[in-house]
This record gives C-alpha cells, structure tokens and sequence, in this order.
C-alpha cells in the first residue's frame, strides 16, 4: 500500500468516525462535517497528478468532474429513501460525500455494502430493544398502504401506524460499508 493511500484512508476514516460518533449521540450528522469531507475530497482529486483513485495501485486524483459525479449520484442513491422518509437528510449527504471520495465506480459497492451493514444494524436494534412486534406490524401496515396506493393509481409515502420511538444511527452502516468497500479496493490493488 502507498503512503498516499494510507494517508488518504486515515483522513477518511476520521471524519467517519466523527460523524457517525455525532449520529450516535445525537442522531444527527453535522452539515460541517460532510462539508470538510467534500472540500478534502474534491482537492485530493483536483490537486495531485492524475491517477486510478485515491484507493489504487495507480494513486492519483479521478478529477474535479469525476469527483463531481461521485457526489451527484451518492445524493441520488439515497434520495428515494428520503423522499420516502425511511431515511434522513444528513444520510443522503454523508453518501454524496462518500460518492466525492469514492468516485462513481466504487460508489456503487459501498453502496451495497451499506445497505447491508444497515438491514445488519436493523435487525440488531430490532433484537435489542425487543421492538419486533411492532416493526412487522408497522412493514405490514406500510406494505399494504403502498399496494393499495398503487391500485388506486395515487402513491403516498407510507407511514407506520404506531412509531418505535427508535432511529437508525445510520452513519454507522454508511462508515461499514464505506470502509469495507475501500478496504477491498486497497487489498485487491495490483498492478
């Protein structure tokens, strides 16, 4: 592994842990926290030479507009869920964030990966606070409310009937998966 990789793994690594340690105690993500993350994303891939990604054998920026693409579709991934309230907002931008470090590329396995680690961190909330009754009635509920939107020809946002009073750290599942994805693209990178 380079120097170059390593250091631009820790700088990544540090802000995720920032914001996912806010997420947990607060269950928000700072807005500063993802902006420091876009600024450094974009100079590292703006500022040196070009090269395969910030995680390859061949280091190097992707490019301002690569970079930009990365942002633009980490923001579209997860708008959908927003849109319909499954999800936040500072989650739909910690993955524009990540989509600036990652690029378009890898973006979509770390994607991926955090929608498992996240089904993952479910489901073991769902054990934990011993809520499982209520969540498959609130997905029951949900799941009828959308196929009878859907009959009817007029879709609205499904709503629980009863709340768990819970929310998903969800930055969590986003730093697993981010960093599981660049821990593949680093120990895979070859020349």
């Amino acid at each position: 592994m380079q120097i170059e990789s390593l250091f631009c793994f820790m700088v990544l690594t540090s802000l995720l842990a920032w914001i996912t340690l806010s997420d947990l105690r607060s269950r928000r993500i700072p807005n500063l926290g993802v902006t420091i993350g876009i600024v450094v994303a974009m100079a590292l891939h703006t500022l040196p030479p070009q090269g395969d990604g910030l995680f390859s054998f061949w280091w190097g920026g992707l490019g301002p507009i690569q970079s930009m693409l990365g942002l633009a579709l980490g923001l579209a991934l997860f708008m959908p869920l927003y849109l319909l309230g499954v999800m936040g907002a500072g989650d739909v931008k910690l993955l524009g964030m990540v989509g600036a470090w990652l690029g378009p590329k890898l973006l979509i396995g770390a994607t991926l990966l955090s929608l498992l680690a996240g089904g993952v961190l479910a489901v073991g909330m769902m054990v934990c606070t011993r809520s499982s009754r209520q969540v498959l009635i609130n997905v029951r509920l949900m799941l009828t409310t959308t196929m009878v939107g859907i009959m009817s020809g007029k879709l609205m946002p499904p709503e629980p009937a009863l709340t768990t009073g819970r929310r998903l750290p969800y930055a969590l599942a986003i730093g697993v998966g981010t960093l599981s994805q660049v821990a593949l693209q680093l120990f895979n990178a070859a020349p």
